[in-house]
């Protein structure tokens, strides 16, 4: 791989997104129930991330007009500036994990260095945390994924890993990326290549892709259909003025659900219908609701977007880093109160994306937007930020637990930046049977999103009562339907007394008939 070579122009884009009042980061985090030994952990991260070229190179940003920013090695790289050792103050409990994680998104990452960070987090109850930050522009939220799923084991106890660290680089960076990612598939008994592929299942095993990649891009190749689109994309009028618009701060707000049984989640799917993703957007915006109404604001009516990046990767494409993604403006019915009836319409509307050509075409906005120059580019952001409220993303993670060096995972939760300069994200993740929702806010505007995650909480118990109401009402019908069908017993005739015979002269016999039969002794047949 050459030492410095530029950006692609998506990637560029969300480098010059970055702005302090909304940092372009993904982040995720990682908790344990044990503490995980450090130096495991780095010689995991120097053997297996940094395989990874991307992680040892830094953005340098041409100070000419219309030059492109570019990729460099670092050569002053050092992994201890990248990996940080930091204690949960006391009680060390989830509130305060939150408080710190809150901390961290709300602080940018040091530009003259490669752009990420790893944050080791002791005290958390028995055990610890692991947040990792990373600049957009590396990748987007399902290759963040992907690279957590390489530095992971599917069994306890792995050795850490040996040798000389990270691997040469490469010639052609796709190439480079496509190989270190190869390799560390088949590292360790072939355990990382299984969970991806047992990952790329997650559509009938948890959460569904909102639109299918290739069909997505099969739809941006009918031209015109493309154009138009394009059209209705610029078109679309802005969204309502609501308590989640206004001015952005710098300081960030992050809040997680406890993790949701997915046998609950499909249970309810399986009764009112539609899918997985339609039952948590659905109790996400009945969460939406109940935060208005707590703080006194009108919900009649009220329709506003959420921005879903969409993955446009192909499956082959999967072990590449960078941003290859889409996004799709998905209408959500904060104003419908009843449960049921919300749910039936966010299926309705998310049936309508299915087929939709924004994807793609938003793609190529992004792409166009890495191109042009400051000025402009920040016109398109807010064009984009005009049209949505919240960004709202679903990653269907392994359906396995996954172990870091050598200690269990107990749970995964992500958030990516709130792009176009909107004040809320939403975040959906499975992992081991459970899904989680993460939400992130502006504090100015939303202060306190666990009020949201309370309404989230008490829609879903919502929804779970529809279902056993459902299942009782079933059971009821079922009863009745077999007392219906019960066979009608028939009357039993009475012993006959007399010989049922008859006689040469043709008369019945007058003796009695023997105990359990018809006939008397005489004429037993």
């Amino acid at each position: 791989m050459s030492k410095s070579h530029p950006l692609s122009t998506v990637d560029a884009a969300w480098l010059r997104m970055e702005d302090p009042t909304n940092l372009m980061m993904v982040s995720g985090i990682l908790t344990f129930k044990k503490m995980i030994d450090f130096d495991h952990y780095k010689a995991i991260i120097e053997h297996k991330l940094l395989a990874f070229d991307r992680f040892r190179m830094r953005v340098v940003q041409s100070r000419l007009p219309f030059s492109p920013s570019y990729w460099e090695i670092d050569p002053t790289f050092n992994l201890n500036a990248h990996l940080h050792r930091v204690a949960l103050p006391s009680p060390g409990d989830k509130a305060a994990l939150q408080e710190m994680v809150s901390d961290l998104m709300s602080t940018p990452l040091d530009f003259s260095k490669p752009l990420w960070q790893f944050h080791l987090i002791e005290n958390y109850g028995e055990g610890c945390a692991i947040m990792c930050r990373l600049h957009h522009c590396i990748a987007d939220g399902m290759a963040l994924v992907f690279v957590l799923l390489s530095l992971t084991d599917m069994v306890p106890d792995v050795p850490p890993p040996t040798g000389s660290g990270f691997g040469q680089a490469e010639d052609d960076e796709d190439d480079g990326m496509s190989h270190a990612l190869n390799t560390l598939l088949q590292q360790g008994a072939k355990t990382v290549g299984t969970v991806w592929e047992t990952t790329s299942k997650m559509a009938s095993e948890g959460l569904e892709a909102l639109v299918n990649p290739a069909h997505a891009m099969e739809l941006a190749l009918k031209g015109t259909d493309t154009a138009f689109a394009a059209g209705r994309l610029f078109l679309r009028s802005p969204d309502p003025k609501t308590i989640f618009k206004g001015e952005l701060g710098v300081a960030k707000r992050a809040a997680w659900s406890k993790p949701l049984s997915l046998r609950d989640v499909k249970t309810i799917k399986n009764i009112t219908g539609g899918t997985v993703n339609d039952v948590l957007v659905s109790a996400m915006t009945g969460g939406l609701r109940h935060y208005m109404l707590k703080k006194g604001a009108n919900v009649e009516g009220l329709n506003f977007r959420a921005a879903v990046p969409v993955n446009l990767r192909t499956p082959q494409e999967m072990g590449q880093l960078g941003n290859k993604f889409g996004i799709v403006f998905l209408s959500l019915p904060v104003g419908i109160g009843d449960p049921l009836e919300r749910l039936h319409e966010v299926n309705k509307r998310m049936m309508e994306l299915k087929n939709s050509k924004e994807a793609p075409v938003a793609l190529g906005i992004l792409s166009a937007m890495g191109m042009s120059p400051q000025e402009f580019q920040g016109t398109l952001v807010k064009l984009f930020g005009s049209k949505a409220t919240a960004v709202m993303t679903n990653v269907p993670g392994p359906p396995m637990p996954l172990y870091l060096a050598g200690q269990k995972i107990d749970e995964i939760m992500f958030w990516v930046p709130q792009s176009g300069r909107v004040s809320l994200g939403i975040s959906i993740i499975s992992y081991a049977n459970k899904v989680h929702l993460g939400i992130v806010t502006d504090v100015g505007l939303v202060p306190d999103p666990e009020i949201i995650m309370e309404g989230f909480y008490e829609q879903f118990e919502a929804l779970m009562d529809l279902v056993e109401d459902a299942k009782a009402i079933e059971a009821a019908e079922a009863a009745k339907s077999a007392a219906k069908q019960e066979p009608v017993k028939t009357a039993v005739s009475p012993q006959p007394t007399q010989c049922q015979a008859t006689t040469k002269s043709g008369k019945q016999c007058r003796n009695r008939a023997q105990e359990g039969s018809a006939f008397c002794h005489m004429h037993q047949p």
